[in-house]
């Protein structure tokens, strides 16, 4: 699979939505109930997206019809390290920068979080570096619970990827011309991109803190 394919952000909710939905269908789904699942009402530009999946090796078809799709093994293989082992707690993947952009992938451990500060969709953690969060509570050293999807509302603090090097925690703001990352700190000011810099890679549902 090409690891640095480009997806489009309705390709990538496409994706997203066969990931999260792929136990409710009993079969394989087809493009119609893809469309009617996501109430969509062009099946043309469906099928255009689908074929992109195909071929950045996502996803397969089951035969020359595309009358149904499914995530390919190599992608189920490759994406597997966080998922929520049942036994081993949520992934602890490193450390995430509340000021300026740092690397967010770093060793996968796993830690026990309560229920109650986690969605039933697949999770992980992130350590809080910098205080560019601090007017809304959110302090260095502290962790945060991340719901892992590529996409958000306006308003919502995420996790975003900048240019595929550097990730940070903010609010964010999309418009067509440009995303803008939004810090908790009234002495810090927005980051503004082209949306094309930016990747959503989770949504804050949780934080946890330690007084030691």
């Amino acid at each position: 699979m090409n690891n640095i394919y480009h997806l489009t952000r309705k390709q990538q909710q496409l994706l997203d939505f066969i990931i999260e939905n792929q136990d409710r269908f009993p079969q394989p789904p087809t493009l119609d109930e893809l469309c009617f699942a996501m109430g969509l009402k062009s099946r043309g530009s469906l099928h255009k997206h689908i074929q992109e999946l195909i071929n950045a090796g996502y996803i397969e078809a089951l035969n020359r019809k595309q009358r149904g799709v499914r995530l390919t093994a190599q992608y189920l293989e490759q994406n597997v390290s966080l998922a929520e082992p049942e036994q081993q707690g949520t992934p602890f993947v490193g450390a995430i920068a509340a000021g300026t952009p740092i690397e967010a992938l770093e060793n996968i451990c796993y830690m026990n979080v309560p229920d109650e500060i986690k969605t039933d969709k697949p999770c992980y953690i992130l350590q809080v570096k910098g205080d560019s969060m601090i007017d809304d509570g959110i302090f260095e050293g502290d962790w945060v619970i991340i719901e892992q999807q590529s996409h958000a509302r306006n308003g919502q603090i995420v996790v975003a990827l900048i240019d595929k090097t550097d990730a940070t925690l903010k609010y964010i703001e999309q418009y067509p011309h440009e995303t803008v990352l939004v810090p908790a700190n009234k002495n810090m000011s927005p980051m503004r991109f082209h949306p094309q810099q930016v990747e959503i890679q989770g949504v804050l549902v949780g934080q946890m803190r330690s007084y030691k």
